[in-house]
């Protein structure tokens, strides 16, 4: 009998200890949340977004939230390409779903040598897709591959990888032309090609296509990339912060 009671105690003190950890988790996990800048929430639902001590994680699985002819023809996803290049020509990749994982500054700070952007990511949209750079290769320019991006400037490497390199019209048609598109590695936020009414051109910004001011989202002011009409591509010759980190 005392045998049965020791044991009958020590599983309430089990039950009581899981249940008192039970209660702790969400206290901690909305601590985490809270660290989180409220700007972050504008990812869509397929990216995971949360801080790291200096860093905000974004893990996402780089699927992009519109059709693309680049989808298998039987997905319910698939949209025969219908935009406006009339050279467009489908490459032989097809958007395959990612594990990528960018760590950003959650302080971002002016890089005292600014880096040039490598190929592969450089930084991450607002619905999970990666931005690349304005390169189809090392020192190869976009001239040939423009051709296969689809109606909205995105397409996919052969790992799937689906990216843009320049501006991503459902983004900008969705959202606004001026509205908030994502950030790039070094924890800039990146703009579309719309500021105050008007387009940005390349006299409104420097080298590697931003300035500083309020914006919307970051209120106490920031610098911030633009994409332009003269330069399509989501930056300039490199990055202005110091860059976070990219995995897969």
């Amino acid at each position: 009998m005392k045998s049965m009671i020791l044991k009958s105690g020590m599983a309430l003190f089990l039950l009581l200890s899981f249940s008192c950890g039970g209660d702790d988790s969400p206290e901690e996990e909305e601590e985490t949340n809270q660290d989180l800048p409220a700007v972050f929430e504008n990812f869509t639902d397929n990216v995971t977004v949360y801080v790291d001590g200096s860093f905000v994680v974004i893990e996402t699985d780089d699927i992009p939230n519109h059709p693309s002819p680049y989808f298998a023809q039987s997905d319910a996803r698939y949209e025969a390409y219908n935009g406006s290049n009339s050279n467009f020509k489908i490459n032989p990749n097809s958007i395959v779903t990612q594990s990528i994982t960018i760590r950003i500054p959650l302080t971002p700070t002016e890089a005292s040598n600014k880096q040039a952007t490598p190929l592969g990511a450089i930084g991450v949209s607002v619905n999970g897709v990666v931005f690349f750079n304005q390169y189809a290769g090392p020192n190869q320019p976009l001239t040939n591959e423009i051709d296969s991006f689809d109606q909205y400037l995105g397409h996919p490497q052969q790992s799937g990888t689906y990216h843009y390199h320049q501006e991503p019209l459902y983004l900008t048609a969705t959202l606004g032309s001026d509205k908030l598109l994502g950030w790039l590695l070094d924890g800039f936020p990146v703009y579309g090609p719309v500021e105050n009414g008007t387009r940005v051109t390349n006299a409104d910004i420097d080298d590697y296509h931003g300035h500083s001011h309020v914006t919307t989202e970051y209120p106490n002011g920031i610098y911030h990339y633009h994409i332009t009409d003269a330069d399509p591509y989501i930056n300039g010759s490199g990055f202005f912060g110091v860059a976070g980190t990219v995995s897969n």
